[in-house]
């Protein structure tokens, strides 16, 4: 087990380059099981969620290669449509390989899957969605056993907004007969980048972005090479750094319409954003505002981002609510928050934060990915020294962010413990 020593109180000042969106990534890097040839990616970050779905791609039968940031993937001599328990149950995202792998094959067997314990995240949407398109769907001893002799496009309404839903099944419905329409679709820059992605092995694919996605089904997809867009969650886990710390720093790569929600409860809390040539420039204020923040569906604030956001608040003056509306269990590193000096209370889904009290730091423990860029967080604001232990998490979504943080003048460290 490693953990990750901070001693807080630096400036952060420099420049940070912003790795490839991992939720981007992942369903893009599923999706090469879509066509046969190699598929190349570019930006792709070294992380344990990527290194899960090369692995599961692997154990299916593709031939993976990885070059520093490009991935080629070979899925023209599948041996499998099982996607193992063992490799699921680490990363919910591997439900991301059921869709193209039943479009492909005509049948797969995923395992029910794992991730973060960040409240119930059903896969009810993906599986009622694929019986609407023409799947026979069961549930065999923790397994999702999915057959179809071919698809048929259909008129599917989630529910709910779910983003891997609407990959799943726009990855599905490229390959099925027929006109396939996603009403209350996901709207996400991920959403976006699958869809140009398989647009490039020639899907037809409209409305991506919108809440009504129309796909019209293709016989064939070929091979293509694209590049990942860049993770918006760590480019505002990079501004909150800059706030929280009083900070200079200049972001490279970022998209500032990716990450609009977020900019406006930045500058709101008195950090200053503005754009240049090649990304962000971020100047924390002297002082830190209190705000107000309710989590939704893109273009919302995002989920991922309420908990580094709260670091920020426990530093404003005043008091501010943080509503979250996405997931029913996010509030799990409050506790660990409060051990470093915040003030927090919980009410039902909202966090009541007064502001103003100093961190310390203390021993932490890291529970889900986004809570442990949080504790890091804290860590840099925080008087002392700070230990987040279970980094294995922030493995998950961020790609070597102590040697990031480093490079901005963090005094910060990863040991064995």
């Amino acid at each position: 087990m490693e953990k990750i020593i901070i001693e807080g109180g630096s400036r952060l000042e420099g420049t940070v380059s912003v790795s490839g969106a991992k939720n981007a990534a992942l369903p893009i890097l599923a999706s090469a099981l879509l066509a046969e040839g190699w598929n190349t990616y570019h930006n792709v970050p070294d992380l344990r969620d990527i290194r899960t779905i090369k692995r599961l791609l692997t154990e299916v039968g593709a031939e993976v290669e990885t070059e520093e940031d490009v991935v080629k993937i070979d899925t023209g001599a599948l041996k499998s449509h099982e996607a193992p328990y063992d490799l699921v149950k680490t990363m919910r995202a591997s439900i991301l390989v059921l869709g193209p792998m039943l479009a492909r094959l005509g049948r797969a067997r995923v395992s029910l899957p794992g991730g973060c314990a960040i409240g119930a995240r059903p896969v009810n949407l993906h599986l009622k969605g694929l019986q609407q398109l023409g799947a026979d769907i069961s549930l065999d001893h923790g397994y999702i056993e999915a057959q179809a002799r071919s698809l048929k496009g259909a008129d599917i309404y989630f529910d709910l907004v779910t983003v891997t839903g609407t990959e799943n099944l726009m990855m599905a419905a490229v390959l099925a007969d027929g006109v396939t329409t996603l009403s209350n679709a996901a709207r996400e820059p991920e959403i976006v980048a699958l869809a140009e992605t398989l647009n490039q092995m020639g899907a037809r694919i409209t409305g991506a972005g919108t809440p009504v996605i129309t796909i019209a089904g293709v016989d064939a997809l070929k091979p293509t090479s694209i590049t990942i867009i860049p993770d918006r969650i760590e480019a505002v886990t990079f501004m909150v750094a800059a706030g929280v710390t009083h900070g200079n720093i200049k972001i490279l790569g970022c998209e500032p319409d990716h990450v609009t929600a977020a900019i406006n409860k930045a500058r709101q809390a008195g950090i200053t954003v503005a754009a240049e040539t090649d990304g962000l420039r971020v100047v924390g204020g002297e002082t830190i505002s209190s705000v107000d923040v309710k989590t939704l569906p893109y273009p919302g604030f995002p989920t991922d981002l309420q908990a580094q956001f709260m670091v920020l608040m426990c530093l404003a003056t005043g008091l501010s609510v943080i509503s979250e509306t996405i997931f029913e269990n996010r509030f799990i590193h409050v506790s660990e928050l409060q051990r470093m000096g915040a003030d927090i209370k919980i009410s039902g889904n909202a966090a009541v934060i007064q502001g103003g009290k100093p961190l310390t730091g203390a021993p932490v423990m890291a529970t889900d990915l986004r809570a442990s860029a949080s504790l890091i967080l804290a860590g840099l604001a925080a008087e002392g020294t700070t230990e987040v232990s279970r980094v294995y998490h922030i493995d998950r979504g961020y790609e070597a962010i102590e040697r990031k943080l480093s490079q901005l003048g963090a005094h910060i460290r990863r040991v064995r413990e």
